[in-house]
């Protein structure tokens, strides 16, 4: 499985790392730290020419250069790209974020906890459910 993570945080992208190497999934794990190079990387543009296209994607609302809702709005504009899985994740728990990324038709929204071992809890919920339990389009070819 291929799991793209945008996240600027370096140790929220350690911990997710942990979490996923832990699991018993076998998960790429590609991080791109800002919207811009979220969707270079997403659209398979410089120096992403040759990435997998990701299964699964996490993303962080707060994001340099172009935040979460841009990008989430770009993925879910894009034929090429609606249909992956986004699970927002993020310690936003503002009733307008989550109302405005449901309305931009994310798959999932939960918020990141900042404790360490609820935080690792969390990504191996995701990873139970996300790579284990549902059936991803990615899986249907």
């Amino acid at each position: 499985m291929n799991i793209l993570l945008i996240e600027d945080n370096p140790g929220d992208v350690r911990l997710a790392q942990e979490a996923f190497k832990e699991g018993n999934v076998d998960v790429k794990l590609d991080i791109t730290m800002d919207g811009m190079e979220a969707l270079l990387f997403l659209r398979k543009k410089a120096p992403y020419e040759t990435v997998k296209t990701p299964d699964l994607i996490l993303l962080d609302l707060n994001l340099p250069k172009k935040d979460g809702r841009e990008v989430l709005t770009e993925i879910k504009e894009d034929p090429n790209l609606r249909r992956i899985p986004v699970v927002i994740l993020t310690t936003s728990n503002a009733e307008q974020d989550i109302l405005n990324s449901y309305n931009l038709h994310v798959n999932c929204y939960v918020n990141k906890p900042v404790d360490f071992d609820r935080f690792f809890d969390i990504i191996q919920k995701i990873e139970e459910f996300w790579l284990k339990t549902a059936i991803l389009p990615s899986m249907v070819r």
